[in-house]
């Protein structure tokens, strides 16, 4: 390994985000190299659900078997420890949450990531950084010693206290914690009904079953931190926190992982600076309210990674990749306010007590519980799409939905089009309109025909390669804006097959 070795993307960071990451750009056809400076996998748990649309991204990607095999199902999710979220209500074929051991996550990224090609290089640790017009350079420590990697972009996915967004001078403001909070996954002799997070007299309390006798509890107390966040938690601390907050001493067995946390809520004020790009933790942090932050990291990764892609194939350019930042920013932000919105309800004060009947009831009706669901499982999520006419096509910027196809007498979801992480055309007119279609696209993007099984689909529609809706069928000169607007406007030779 020798100095001043060239990538084309580094991706710092090994944890869920950095590599799905990863595993889309070697789709999209770059083999990236990924910096982690711990030797090997942590093994523990930490974040455990993926929520309705992580499972989607999954499932689009043809990856969701390796992750759901033996994992258990919620129907259910919460909103600040009230009334349940009726998961099944929601729009698609996945209406629940998965519950997977952060660990598992990564270990089933890791493996996708080897098999599409990328080079993850575990205690290497990113040391400096230099950018300039044509490229990174950074410095790294490994275990034989330091050495230089060239790229023509860099993504840090390196947590809250992100090096990457530090080193590129990328702004982190908000607040910092203001309440002590611990966790510890154990063996316990007692058999809780969980999940379940409940509100008491000092604080938020809450159990999720991880397995057998094997539980995770939370204790967090609305009161100033009482150590540093790396500061290792003892089971005594675990156990006089949750006496503090409940009431109850609770008997435990073997202890398998203990940590803190809290609620600092900081977003980065740029998800790009140059030729550096920031995503998951790095870019946001917030209260863990509804398991968001795993979630929205590996969304942002989804959108990122085909961009990137094609910048470094050069098919795309700024403007393409400025639309990272413009799309993804709102989300997290979303994600921020509302985990503080579910903080305020969980205060223990009873002043808080008349606000949280009235939501409450709010909540029993279907269409506020449903409007939760999709914003806590991030399937509400619309992209404004340019040249979009003044009433859009309720489909336009959402995801494509799994309809079922025909085709050459097979019938399938439509998101087993997605597994290779490309854009196309669908086209729903079982071939009548493709050669309009593929005049205007000029092979930038693969059409293909099919038939849909239930009634009232559209003509066709252009799917960007994370999923999302780009144009719906109708007039062809909105094609070829939209085509334009995310494949380029450069035409090959001929149609790709």
């Amino acid at each position: 390994m020798g100095d001043g070795e060239c990538m084309t993307v580094i991706v710092v960071g090994a944890g869920p985000v950095g590599l799905m990451l990863a595993c889309e750009l070697a789709l999209g056809g770059v083999r990236p190299v990924v910096l982690e400076r711990l030797a090997k996998p942590t093994g523990q748990s930490r974040a455990l659900g993926l929520h309705s649309r992580t499972v989607e991204v999954l499932d689009q990607r043809g990856l969701l078997d390796r992750f759901s095999e033996g994992a258990p199902v919620w129907p259910k999710g919460h909103f600040a420890g009230m009334r349940l979220l009726e998961l099944d209500q929601l729009d698609g074929r996945h209406t629940y949450a998965l519950m997977v051991p952060q660990s598992r996550t990564e270990a089933v990224l890791e493996e996708r990531a080897a098999e599409l090609g990328a080079d993850l290089r575990r205690g290497h640790d990113l040391t400096g950084l230099v950018q300039d017009e044509q490229g990174v350079t950074v410095t790294v420590s490994g275990p034989d010693g330091e050495y230089e990697l060239r790229a023509d972009y860099l993504v840090g996915c390196d947590g809250g206290s992100s090096k990457v967004r530090k080193l590129a001078g990328i702004g982190f403001p908000g607040n910092s914690s203001t309440l002590n909070a611990v966790l510890g996954d154990v063996q316990l002799d007692q058999t809780p009904t969980g999940p379940h997070l409940s509100r008491c007299a000092g604080g938020v309390f809450g159990t999720v079953p991880l397995g057998g006798d094997r539980y995770r509890i939370v204790a967090a107390e609305f009161v100033p931190p009482t150590a540093h966040r790396d500061d290792p938690v003892t089971l005594k601390e675990l156990l006089d926190t949750t006496k503090r907050v409940t009431g109850l001493d609770i008997e435990v067995g073997e202890t398998y992982w203990l940590s803190r946390f809290g609620n600092a809520t900081r977003q980065a004020d740029r998800y790009r600076e140059g030729r550096v790009f920031l995503a998951g933790d790095a870019a946001h942090v917030h209260f863990p309210a509804g398991g968001q932050g795993l979630n929205t990291g590996v969304q942002d990764a989804v959108n990122l990674g085909w961009k990137l892609a094609a910048a470094v194939r050069g098919q795309a350019g700024d403007a393409l990749l400025d639309t990272y930042h413009s799309e993804r920013w709102p989300v997290a932000k979303r994600v921020c306010h509302n985990t503080q919105a579910q903080l305020a309800l969980m205060n223990p004060s009873p002043s808080v007590d008349p606000l949280r009947e009235l939501f409450a009831e709010m909540m029993a009706f279907r269409e506020v519980n449903k409007f939760l669901s999709e914003m806590i499982t991030g399937l509400d999520l619309r992209y404004e799409m340019p040249g979009a006419p003044e009433q859009p096509d309720p489909l336009l910027g959402s995801r494509l939905p799994d309809w079922l196809l025909t085709a050459d007498g097979e019938r399938f979801g439509a998101m087993r089009l997605l597994h290779r992480g490309t854009g196309l055309l669908l086209d729903l007119t079982g071939g009548a309109r493709r050669a309009e279609f593929e005049s205007v696209l000029g092979g930038r993007v693969e059409v293909f025909s099919a038939e849909a099984v239930e009634p009232g689909r559209p003509e066709a529609v252009l799917v960007r390669p994370d999923g999302y809706i780009a144009w719906v069928g109708g007039a062809l000169e909105g094609l070829d804006l939209a085509a334009g607007t995310w494949f380029g406007t450069q035409r090959l030779a001929a149609p790709m097959s």
